[in-house]
């Protein structure tokens, strides 16, 4: 069993267990399905959107040089610079480079998972650079040395009550349950951020490939703070964000915040082209675009398994599935948490140390139901299993356990001469860890299902 699977399992037995982390959770999931309920009144035919947003998604990531070679072409025509980054640690060396060449002292950083693929904090406060989350809910996870809990929400596991004490804490505000006065406080600290640092970092949404623009949707309007202030910006994007046209914002804008929020759109939301232009009175004066790879292009060379490089982002599939509402978004130790977190983190950081998370899930089926581009997760993380057994990530005890079930089931004879109390002795003996841990222990029958046949017959 290695160290993840073991910490896995541990942290999921305490979440599990957790009844104040379950009320939250369910609190705040709650009102978000209330909000995705009203949010989908807008479509007459939310099916045919999702229909439309595959069909679009699919040929983009069948198509994704094509597409990227686009992007970049329109793009650096306007003065943008495009960084193609094959892991991490490229994107990390590309970005300390500028850091050098511009002094950085203040980097203000805008809601962006692929940051925290990278783990960019931690990389730039080796160096001695200041980075401060704008988002509200990064800003809180910061604050309290943790991750995002959540893709779409980071903080999704706290209180309002949590998040006061924090503040009180580690800012040493007055004591306040006022959700208004802890918004305006981040805000006041935030502000002059914004004016002082010389590096504004985003991820994107979208990446248009017509006009070579990135396309940012937020709530908050801190995405364009970071971007207009700071004289250079950093856009860090996978490289699966593509899409056509900007034509297609009017689908994929309204699909992600109803999915994500159930808004009908987000309050902000912003395309960039590249830095600012000479008849233009503010942005930044240098742009980047990090195209970054760090396992995509793997997961892209398995046709069967490459639709999952459709997802937008929405965090619909976490705020459905069973298991992440059982055992939260940190227990999963990887940065995409829920059931598209299980399906693509083995492929991003390494099938041997994370194919558990693909065992973490019932297989209902309800993360496929809600997904706006319709990716086929629950069948995805079948896939990954079947992958990680071929390619021998497997346990010594469970091959042995199913090689004494195999023999079995090919011998019934040989088992129905055991008696019912040593089968049911030996069955305590296993299950004891495992299955009988939290249920009731598993039981023979007094009868074999070839007495009960002949008893049957007889009649």
């Amino acid at each position: 069993m290695s160290i993840k699977l073991k910490q896995f399992l541990q942290d999921s037995e305490a979440k599990a267990f957790d009844l104040e982390h379950r009320r939250k959770i369910r609190f705040n999931i709650g009102k978000y399905n209330v909000a995705v309920k009203n949010g989908l009144n807008q479509y007459a035919d939310h099916e045919l959107a999702r229909a439309r947003a595959s069909y679009i998604k699919t040929n983009v990531i069948n198509n994704l040089d094509k597409y990227l070679n686009e992007f970049e072409r329109n793009f650096t025509q306007r003065g943008g610079k495009v960084i193609w980054a094959q892991n991490k640690d490229e994107a990390l060396r590309e970005i300390g480079q500028i850091m050098q060449r511009r002094r950085v002292k203040t980097v203000v950083k805008s809601k962006s998972m692929t940051t925290e693929e990278i783990h960019l904090n931690e990389y730039l406060g080796k160096h001695g650079i200041d980075t401060v989350e704008t988002d509200l809910g990064e800003y809180i996870v910061q604050l309290a040395d943790q991750r995002p809990y959540h893709i779409v929400t980071p903080a999704m596991h706290m209180s309002k009550k949590d998040i006061a004490e924090l503040f009180v804490k580690k800012l040493r505000i007055r004591p306040t349950d006022d959700a208004q006065e802890l918004v305006l406080t981040a805000r006041m600290l935030l502000r002059d951020k914004y004016t002082s640092a010389e590096v504004g970092i985003t991820g994107g949404n979208f990446l248009i490939s017509d006009i070579g623009g990135v396309a940012l949707t937020e709530n908050e309007g801190n995405g364009r703070l970071s971007t207009t202030f700071p004289k250079t910006h950093i856009a860090i994007v996978g490289i699966e964000k593509v899409i056509p046209s900007l034509n297609d914002l009017d689908l994929f804008w309204p699909l992600l915040a109803t999915s994500g929020t159930g808004q009908n759109v987000t309050v902000y939301n912003t395309i960039f082209t590249g830095p600012r232009q000479p008849q233009e009175k503010d942005g930044p004066d240098e742009m980047y675009v990090i195209l970054l790879d760090n396992g995509r292009t793997d997961l892209l060379a398995l046709p069967e398994k490459r639709e999952a490089l459709n997802c937008i982002r929405c965090g619909a599939c976490l705020n459905v599935c069973p298991v992440y509402k059982n055992i939260g978004g940190h227990t999963y130790e990887t940065t995409y948490s829920g059931p598209i977190g299980s399906v693509i983190s083995p492929h991003y950081e390494g099938m041997a140390d994370n194919k558990h998370l693909s065992y973490a899930s019932s297989l209902c089926g309800a993360c496929t139901s809600v997904c706006p581009v319709k990716i086929n997760l629950h069948s995805l993380l079948l896939l990954n299993r079947q992958q990680s057994v071929a390619e021998g990530h497997v346990d010594k005890q469970e091959k042995m356990a199913f090689r004494v079930w195999e023999t079995a089931m090919k011998h019934k004879s040989w088992v129905n001469l055991v008696p019912t109390g040593l089968k049911n002795y030996g069955l305590r003996l296993i299950l004891k860890d495992t299955w009988s841990k939290k249920r009731e222990p598993l039981t023979v029958p007094s009868k074999t299902f070839k007495d009960l046949w002949k008893e049957h017959q007889q009649k």
